[in-house]
């Protein structure tokens, strides 16, 4: 099996930039790093450590004055990702506001964050991923490894 794209999702990270350098020093060939938003600004930190990966990010309800898109769909090789942080879709309450968001897209990949709570599950077509919170005690994020024959998701720990 040949891997194509090895991709981090991490979220909710509010500020500990060691709770990230753990998860990439973990997976150094991983591809991509994707951050569902609360970042606070440590990714600017990764990307300045971790210079050969592709980064996606997007704004969280704690992203005070931050300039990130609330909402990125983003083409990775044939798989189209809807990446958001959830809290204007009330994903704290229900999914199907975020399912018909990303559908309206024609996402392969739902990817969210905003709950602290870890999902991987394949529901009508779709991936949806949420790679729970990637600070404090059981911190959490997901791996997406997509392969010439299909796609692999994960939940870490750390």
């Amino acid at each position: 099996m040949r891997r194509l794209y090895k991709i981090i999702v991490v979220s909710d990270s509010h500020g500990y930039s060691s709770s990230l350098d753990s998860i990439i020093s973990k997976h150094k060939d991983a591809d991509i790093i994707i951050h569902c938003g609360d970042s606070n600004g440590e990714l600017e930190e990764m990307q300045k450590k971790y210079k050969d990966k592709m980064y996606y990010a997007v704004k969280g309800n704690c992203d005070l004055g931050s300039k990130l898109p609330t909402k990125i769909v983003e083409k990775i090789g044939k798989y189209t990702f809807f990446i958001t942080h959830g809290h204007l879709y009330n994903a704290k309450w229900t999914l199907n506001e975020l399912i018909a968001a990303a559908k309206k897209e024609n996402a392969d990949f739902l990817l969210y964050g905003h709950t602290h709570t870890p999902l991987t599950e394949y529901y009508e077509g779709m991936y949806i991923i949420n790679p729970g919170s990637s600070f404090g005690y059981g911190a959490t994020y997901a791996l997406i490894e997509i392969m010439e024959e299909g796609v692999l998701t994960n939940i870490g720990k750390l």
